[in-house]
């Protein structure tokens, strides 16, 4: 018969390969943060840029299924839950995708158009 720490190590190993040992972390951070936030301060009003920067970070984070950080960043900015459209980011930031642009994040085609200036 295992000893309960030979059922842990076995546990924390199987997790980590699945890749839910850090996802279950995230969700923890996240909740933690959830939890401490406090919301008798009000947040300065969401200006239509950082609305738009704040939806650029949030576009790479989940294209890169960083959802928790993601989630974070959402609930810590005061961005709204839907996303915004990733059509309407590309028209209002002028941003040019190619035939492999939803390949990449929003991000990096920004990044690639300022730096062909």
């Amino acid at each position: 018969m295992a000893t309960i720490a030979e059922l842990k190590a076995v546990l924390k190993d199987t997790l980590e390969k699945r890749g839910a040992l850090g996802q279950i972390k995230a969700r923890i951070r996240a909740e933690v943060f959830n939890a401490l936030d406090d919301q008798s301060e009000p947040r300065p009003p969401l200006s239509h840029e950082n609305l738009l920067i704040n939806e650029l970070i949030r576009e790479y984070l989940e294209f890169n299924k960083y959802k928790y950080a993601a989630s974070v960043l959402t609930a810590e900015a005061g961005q709204p839950e839907v996303p915004l459209d990733r059509q309407f980011l590309v028209k209002e930031l002028n941003i040019v995708e190619d035939a492999n642009g939803k390949s990449t994040s929003l991000v990096w085609n920004y990044i690639t158009l300022l730096t062909s200036w």
